[in-house]
């Protein structure tokens, strides 16, 4: 990446900066640290949340090298946690954002990184640098999926000047809608925080299989409680945040625990404590173009992997996941996979590990933009998008 005059970067997004760490914290990390190197500044946009005010008031804080901003709304919070950035009690953020920035020494034209296309009014009332749409996911599949999420992606992919996919399916979903400028980054890792689990980890008789990451729709919880079921002797770890589903819906067993979330520095030793990585996703329509980041996190740990069908996993690890279908069969592998040799496995992930560290993503997506320059002008179009 070229270091010399950078802009600064504004990035809006749904998920906030302290929850889990995945793509976007991996990744504004990077380009932030890069950025500095030249003077310019990095923030992080996140969703309104609701609180204990009588109107919208715009919060900020510096955290890990980035501004992260957040606009406080009265009244409550919807069932998925959050607002949206169309809420009509959000109406103010892109003015009192572009003010925030204003007062923060934000340069003019700071490049603009969406992760979610309804953040794309907002990003329409900032000052128009060079516009980029990093897809981690497909929002439109997620439960509670906000009105217009469709519509505001398609004006948000014309307006783009490039655009970014963290998997194969979402590569082609994109590409079936936008023909040029679009590039596939599946998720990485960083393989040095994950391979400290190896040092860590001790023999023990009794087996732990493990999952680690979000607890939501995209969980086959049948598959946890009979795979719990056919495995008595080891003991089922689940680890993470619960998201937009019912605590009374998740597996009981004597056998199956749940430890909440931990912060990232912590997943090494976590990990650690596992003798299969669990990917247990059901196969629906929130599953149908993920690339899960976890699959790579496992292996750099050191662990066997058991997961479902997801089309992605397939296409990448075929030769290193081992699939199973139902909890009998994740059982049966559970049991198998622990016996296979590390070094096979290693000998296997090797190349491709090599092309998916996070560090060589963002230098390779910075350099892209870099190339690309500036063509879009979305702050004139005049179309607007209305919920």
């Amino acid at each position: 990446m070229n270091t010399q005059s950078q802009p600064d970067l504004v990035v809006l997004s749904h998920l906030r900066w302290p929850w889990v760490w995945q793509r976007p914290q991996h990744l504004v990390s990077r380009f932030a640290e890069q950025r500095r190197e030249s003077g310019a500044q990095t923030w992080f946009v996140e969703e309104p949340l609701a609180g204990d005010v009588e109107q919208a008031s715009i919060r900020s804080e510096r955290t890990d090298g980035i501004t992260r901003v957040w606009l406080e709304v009265p009244g409550v919070n919807d069932p998925t946690g959050s607002i949206s950035f169309t809420d009509p009690r959000a109406s103010t953020y892109g003015t009192l954002l572009s003010e925030l920035l204003a007062e923060q020494g934000c340069a003019p034209a700071p490049d603009l990184w969406l992760y979610t296309p309804m953040a794309y009014d907002i990003a329409r009332q900032l000052p128009g640098g060079r516009l980029v749409y990093d897809v981690m996911d497909d929002l439109s599949a997620f439960r509670y999926a906000p009105e217009g999420l469709r519509l505001r992606q398609r004006r948000l992919l014309s307006a783009a000047d490039i655009v970014f996919t963290g998997g194969r399916s979402l590569h082609r979903s994109m590409l079936n809608q936008r023909r040029d400028g679009v590039h596939l980054f599946p998720s990485g890792v960083e393989s040095t925080h994950y391979a400290i689990s190896r040092g860590l980890r001790a023999s023990r008789t009794r087996k732990v299989a493990g999952y680690v990451g979000v607890i939501d729709e995209r969980l086959d919880l049948a598959i946890l409680e009979a795979m719990a079921a056919a495995l008595p002797d080891w003991s089922v770890q689940i680890v993470g945040p619960l998201a937009k589903i019912d605590e009374a819906a998740l597996p009981q067993a004597d056998n199956i625990h749940y430890a909440g979330q931990v912060p990232y520095d912590s997943l090494p030793r976590v990990m650690a404590g596992f003798d299969v990585g669990l990917m247990p996703f059901a196969l629906n329509e929130a599953t149908r173009a993920i690339s899960p980041t976890k699959t790579l996190e496992y292996l750099a740990a050191g662990l066997p992997v058991v997961s479902t069908r997801i089309a992605d996993v397939v296409a990448d690890y075929a030769d290193i996941v081992h699939f199973a279908d139902n909890g009998a069969e994740f059982a049966e592998a559970c049991r198998e996979v622990v016996t296979h040799r590390l070094s096979e496995r290693d000998h296997r992930l090797r190349p491709i590990q090599a092309r998916q560290e996070w560090d060589y993503i963002a230098g390779s997506m910075a350099d892209l933009l870099d190339e690309h320059g500036h063509t879009a002008d979305y702050s004139s179009d005049d179309e607007g998008v209305s919920a």
